[in-house]
């Protein structure tokens, strides 16, 4: 089977493996972009060691890197920004490793940035369905997108029609100028929101393929769910006033932002 080039593009895709079906479920995703696509796929692990278990797996498909991380909380948009920091492509995605779109979806996307119609494009309409532990289990075994779309109406929707997370591409100096991701987002919950405000507040121009994303269901860990009131709260209410920023105030708070940075009070396991 031929695979489509997409070297101008890099996957971006941080990791943590807190179960044997996390890690299952990121090597099948690498596979399977590895096996339709010519592109570049960097994957960080964070975690207090390094087992080389995932690393010795997933062999020459990836560039790997390896961050030793002692917090319990998985700190992902700041792995986002240090991946995105050692790509040169002109297009990025950040992918979770837990997602799989159709080909024909992702290629669309992408030729929408190609194209010059979009800044940021989502392979999906927003519909993110969670496969469920069975249908899971079947498309390991069969490694065919057609699994999926057979079962997909025994599938539920996680978070509702109007997903903007878990796969997204990205022309990389717009996504560069918009501060990349917001590190002040400490751990699992609404990051994915704040950058699509962020981008919508700034004019970017959006595309979405028509489509479901699929989600390979796993257990949930402190990292698969707001681990707390005040972090929920505090997420919440950066959106709410970020929906009603105006422009010149979002450019104002990147000035201010430094991205390398978290907020020291927000940022205490506690939280």
């Amino acid at each position: 089977m031929k695979k489509f080039n997409l070297k101008d593009m890099t996957f971006v895709m941080p990791v943590r493996f807190d179960s044997v079906i996390r890690l299952e479920n990121a090597l099948v995703v690498i596979n399977y972009l590895h096996r339709h696509f010519e592109t570049n796929i960097f994957v960080l692990e964070a975690a207090s060691y390094c087992d080389y278990i995932f690393r010795i797996l997933i062999k020459n498909k990836v560039r790997y890197f390896f961050l030793e991380e002692n917090d319990i909380i998985f700190h992902k948009t700041k792995y986002i920004n240090y991946l995105t920091r050692k790509i040169n492509t002109p297009f990025i995605s950040i992918w979770d490793a837990d997602v799989i779109a159709d080909k024909k979806q992702i290629i669309e996307a992408i030729e929408a940035l190609k194209n010059n119609k979009a800044d940021v494009s989502y392979p999906y309409d927003g519909r993110f369905l969670d496969t469920s532990d069975i249908i899971r289990l079947l498309f390991l075994e069969k490694k065919h997108i057609s699994v999926l779309h057979n079962y997909k109406y025994f599938m539920h929707l996680i978070y509702g029609d109007k997903m903007v997370g878990g796969a997204v591409f990205i022309n990389l100096e717009k996504y560069i100028k918009s501060g990349l991701d917001n590190e002040n987002f400490y751990g699992w919950g609404n990051e994915d929101y704040e950058r699509q405000y962020r981008f919508n507040k700034l004019g970017y121009r959006t595309y979405r393929s028509d489509g479901p994303i699929y989600h390979l269901s796993h257990p949930r860990d402190i990292n698969g769910k707001f681990r707390s009131e005040k972090q929920y709260k505090w997420t919440s209410n950066y959106l709410k006033n970020l929906k009603s920023s105006s422009q010149d105030d979002v450019y104002n708070r990147l000035v201010n932002r430094n991205s390398l940075c978290v907020d020291s009070e927000f940022n205490n396991s506690s939280v």
